[in-house]
């Protein structure tokens, strides 16, 4: 069994972590009925005995659980969230070695969490990576969370991701990453997701962006149907999506909501490394088979279903109907349309009981409705985990490599030529040492010829190539 460590940078990133390891333990302890630590524990979890080592803990290779903590490394350079987590109902998981704070915050910008934070916590960042993956006995992947628009998640978040390829190149590195909306209320984050962008591009394995207006779109959605006062639409308070429960102090958060979409995306890619199932996907398979060229490795991710019904004598969505869902835009982690742009690749993670046969069917009954390259016809990826997620009898998590990232990545450029034309803001940014202008115009740079590159595989869509001319054989 394989292992992976969560790295949690910013606010956002934190508050996302600290909703992840509050479903994962309710995940497992749903299935966990004996209290024995597991394989499927290790993948995430440590099992630890404070009470036979000397200066430290020791870690127990099985037997009972004596006291899991998280295979985490948590940075903010602002202590509040990472406090409010150590203060709530998640404390056990922690210890203080794992986790690394200021208190001044990055002042939503950039170069100060990339440059200045980055260079101070140098150290101390790879110590504590180094830490956690010594823990591990066979390290399979590092998942960053972070956001875009901020000053630590972004600067410090993509410094963090760069130090992780030069200390562990071979170990696959998947980025989850929060973009701000067009309302975003830090008027710098448009250069701040420009400037992340450029180290996404560069340096990550996957990147799973996450809109948050596409969050907020979802829980407007949800709070309609509820509302809406139609039999059969209740849902249900505790689900697995709405935890009744935030992590952090007992009572919901605002955002409690949103970021358990989250973090339900990130429990469903790890499914098959923590849970057996017929058709395991290895979570270095992700990277292999749904990125064919290294730069264009941003896969939207779609989820479905994303609440819960409180009468359970309702039956549950159709397994085919959740198929069709996954490829609505309502069910999009970014507002997106995927259909109407070109497949590189997908990937279906379906849990539950389902058959590799349902599996099938729905992949042919779709197929002719998704514009695939030509090139990869057959490109699916797919996996089946037994164990669906708390509350529900099946769940799927569909990842598209496809063009329809574009519209979002232009939107941003919009936004960064407003400030930059006026040069808005950036003395900010060059007064921090190690900044330069030239950081600026080669982040768009790099932005711009991504959106070139997406625009030329848009362009093969309604193009159909020919078959190649074979060798005629003499007889």
């Amino acid at each position: 069994m394989t292992q992976s460590v969560v790295v949690q940078v910013g606010q956002c990133g934190n508050q996302v972590g600290c909703r992840f390891w509050d479903l994962a333990l309710r995940e497992h302890s749903h299935v966990n009925k004996k209290g024995i630590y597991d394989e499927a524990l290790s993948s995430f979890f440590r099992n630890v005995d404070s009470r036979r080592s000397v200066g430290g803990s020791c870690d127990i290779t099985g037997g009972r659980i004596q006291s899991l903590k998280a295979r985490a490394v948590l940075v903010d350079m602002e202590e509040g969230v990472v406090n409010e987590i150590l203060q709530g109902p998640l404390r056990e998981l922690f210890d203080s070695t794992q986790l690394i704070t200021d208190v001044s915050g990055s002042g939503n910008n950039w170069a100060v969490g990339h440059w200045t934070y980055g260079s101070a916590y140098r150290e101390q960042i790879v110590d504590q990576l180094r830490r956690a993956a010594e823990h591990c006995d066979c390290l399979q992947c590092f998942f960053l969370i972070h956001s875009m628009g901020g000053g630590t998640g972004s600067g410090l978040g993509t410094c963090v991701l760069k130090l992780l390829e030069e200390e562990f190149p071979e170990v696959c590195r998947i980025v989850t990453s929060v973009y701000p909306s067009a309302e975003d209320d830090v008027i710098t984050s448009p250069y701040n997701s420009v400037l992340a962008m450029r180290e996404l591009t560069e340096h990550a394995d996957c990147v799973l962006p996450v809109e948050n207006q596409s969050l907020v779109d979802i829980m407007n959605k949800i709070k309609h149907m509820s509302h809406s006062g139609k039999p059969g639409s209740v849902i249900k308070k505790d689900s697995a999506i709405i935890s009744g429960q935030g992590g952090v102090s007992g009572a919901e958060k605002p955002f409690d909501a949103m970021n358990n979409i989250v973090a339900n995306l990130l429990l469903n890619i790890t499914s098959s490394a923590r849970f057996e199932g017929s058709l395991n996907m290895d979570l270095n398979e992700i990277a292999m088979n749904l990125v064919p060229f290294p730069r264009l490795h941003y896969l939207v991710p779609s989820l479905t279903p994303l609440y819960t019904l409180a009468d359970v004598n309702i039956p549950t969505r159709r397994l085919d109907q959740m198929f069709t869902d996954a490829f609505s835009k309502d069910h999009q982690l970014i507002r997106a349309d995927p259909k109407h742009s070109l497949y590189l690749a997908c990937a279906l993670m379906v849990r539950g009981n389902v058959q590799v046969s349902d599996l099938r069917r729905n992949i042919e009954r779709l197929k002719p409705t998704l514009p695939f390259v030509s090139w990869n016809q057959e490109g699916w990826k797919t996996g089946l985990c037994s164990v669906p997620p708390v509350g529900h009898s099946h769940s799927l998590l569909a990842l598209a490599n496809n063009t329809c990232v574009k519209p979002t990545f232009m939107e941003l450029r919009d936004r960064f030529a407003k400030l930059y034309r006026k040069k808005a803001h950036m003395h900010h940014y060059l007064h921090v040492d190690g900044m330069e202008q030239g950081c600026f115009t080669e982040a768009i740079s790099s932005l711009s010829s991504l959106i070139e590159e997406y625009s030329q595989l848009d362009a093969t869509k309604d193009r159909l190539m020919p078959d190649a001319a074979r060798l005629n054989i003499a007889t």
